[in-house]
């Protein structure tokens, strides 16, 4: 409880700093949109050096104030991480939480809105597991991760489901993975090329594009109000941060083949996993 007391206080501490750098830094920003008004009938170079100079202060503001956001944003995730390790620990010592099943939906839709957003600096590369980004190929998801999970039922059907990791167990390369759903109290033991891990960030469509699917693109799409991925179209890609897909699944009871447009986050679209042949 310590840890995220201090980090609470970090917290609050960069939020207040946040907000007074945002203050100070309003009255540059008035006098750049009053200098370049005037310029627009001014062509003073006296003008023109002054302006070039408020800018040059104002970026200087604005990279000021984007530190104190990731500080604040570092901070946050260090609290989420804290508490993850901490359910991870009761659940361990055999005090698993039960969670109905409509508390369920709405934490993994709350889990999904609060997953870090990932905002490149200039020439900065998207790291593995933002958006669209795969996992590196050598990556093992830690015990708490949420991974889509190809299992088989008891009538012989294989399914995608959400589901926890427990562990990896190096020795036999397989993961334990627990099904999500309360209600089917299952834990698997499955191969690595059965288990696809959900993205650890999103990605800025304002800026990282290129971390989203596609229009068109065929992929993996956990359906709304239940805990299993199934093929579908990405139909519209996000426009802003807090946006979701606009995807069309897969579904031979529409005449069309799919149905209608619905929408699933970025945390539960992932690339179709190609098996050649899956093991147990």
């Amino acid at each position: 409880m310590l840890q995220v007391q201090e980090r609470l206080k970090s917290l609050k501490t960069l939020v207040c700093e946040i907000e007074t750098e945002r203050k100070r830094n309003e009255t540059n920003i008035n006098n750049v949109i009053r200098l370049t008004k005037m310029a627009s009938e001014d062509k003073s170079p006296a003008l023109n050096h002054k302006l070039k100079t408020l800018y040059k202060v104002g970026l200087q503001d604005a990279l000021q104030e984007e530190t104190l956001i990731r500080q604040a944003l570092s901070k946050i995730q260090d609290i989420r991480n804290i508490r993850n390790e901490r359910r991870i620990q009761a659940r361990n010592a055999g005090n698993k939480e039960t969670i109905r099943r409509g508390a369920l939906m709405k934490m993994l839709q709350i889990s999904a809105q609060t997953l870090p957003l990932f905002v490149s600096k200039p020439g900065e590369k998207i790291p593995h597991l933002c958006g669209s980004i795969a996992a590196d190929s050598s990556y093992i998801a830690k015990p708490g991760d949420m991974v889509a999970a190809l299992v088989k039922s008891e009538e012989g059907e294989e399914n995608w489901i959400l589901a926890e990791v427990v562990q990896y167990v190096s020795s036999t390369s397989k993961y334990e993975v627990d099904d999500i759903d309360e209600e089917q109290k299952d834990r698997h033991v499955l191969s690595r090329r059965r288990i696809v891990p959900l993205p650890l960030m999103r990605a800025n469509p304002e800026t990282d594009g290129q971390a989203l699917f596609p229009k068109g693109t065929t992929v993996m799409a956990l359906y709304p109000q239940t805990t299993c991925f199934y093929k579908a179209i990405i139909n519209q890609l996000p426009q802003t941060a807090n946006d979701e897909y606009e995807v069309l699944f897969e579904d031979p009871t529409y005449p069309e083949g799919y149905s209608p447009p619905l929408f699933v986050a970025q945390r539960y679209v992932i690339a179709i996993k190609q098996n050649k042949k899956t093991a147990s």
